[in-house]
């Protein structure tokens, strides 16, 4: 099964961040970018790709300690980024120290268990908000984020979550995602 490590939002951080984005749709080229589904932000720690499930055991053991060695700390939404002409997404602020750190353990445990990870990239942090496959200047939709500040709130745990690609071919279908683990920090 295809898996990702994540952190969710709370709804009402992810509520103030879709009011700065429902502006982005105002803005020119909006429509030739795919937007992320709402419902399925999240802050990504570690991108497992096919795990087998035999391996699972032994990577929920893992990411349980992982979390249990994590004290909750704090976060908010932030401004925003684009990595290239390809993704724009929403920064985060706070203890980024702390989840910075979340993802190294994500990423160990994950590597522990057996799953064959790629090459260790430097964590940044961020929730995708759009795709471009068009070549939309994503400079605009960044400066309108330049401005946006989420509420903080304290993230108190870590999630493993499946995620199922769209298999019909229907344009614009997004990936499904199902919670299949859940651990508290600090627990």
């Amino acid at each position: 099964m295809r898996l990702f490590v994540a952190v969710l939002p709370p709804a009402a951080r992810l509520a103030e961040l879709g009011v700065a984005v429902d502006e982005l749709h105002t803005l020119p080229g909006a429509d030739r970018l795919r937007w992320a589904g709402r419902d399925d932000w999240h802050l990504t720690l570690a991108f497992l790709g096919e795990v087998a499930e035999d391996v699972l055991p032994d990577l929920h053991a893992r990411l349980a300690r992982a979390a249990h060695r994590t004290p909750p700390f704090g976060l908010r939404l932030h401004a925003g980024g684009r990595f290239g002409d390809r993704v724009l997404w929403a920064g985060v602020a706070g203890t980024t120290d702390a989840l910075r750190l979340l993802a190294e353990r994500a990423d160990a445990a994950a590597r522990r268990a057996g799953v064959p990870m790629d090459e260790h990239r430097r964590y940044h942090p961020h929730l995708t908000l759009a795709r471009s496959r068009a070549g939309v200047d994503l400079h605009p939709y960044v400066e309108s984020l330049a401005g946006f500040e989420g509420a903080g709130w304290e993230v108190g745990e870590v999630l493993l979550v499946r995620s199922r690609l769209p298999v019909a071919g229907v344009p614009g279908e997004t990936p499904r995602y199902e919670v299949v683990g859940r651990w508290g920090l600090g627990v």
